[in-house]
């Protein structure tokens, strides 16, 4: 990414989650899925900010950071 003129980043966290169920035990108290793609841009773009919810660890907390690059 850092090679890249300009990213375009969008977060597909829904979509990933219906496709890739996720099965820990102990159960978690807690879980953050993120799921970013990206696409590396000659020009800048004009996008909307995306509304980004907060999230609050409690107990046993599992984080998934992920993501893919569309070419």
């Amino acid at each position: 990414m850092q090679n890249n003129k300009y990213n375009l980043i969008t977060f597909q966290t829904d979509v990933y989650e219906n496709s890739a169920k996720l099965n820990i035990s102990p159960k978690p108290d807690s879980i953050l899925r993120i799921f970013m793609v990206y696409k590396a841009l000659d020009e800048f773009v004009e996008v909307q900010e995306p509304a980004l919810s907060t999230f609050e660890r409690n107990g046993f907390t599992v984080i998934e950071w992920g993501g893919i690059e569309i070419k």
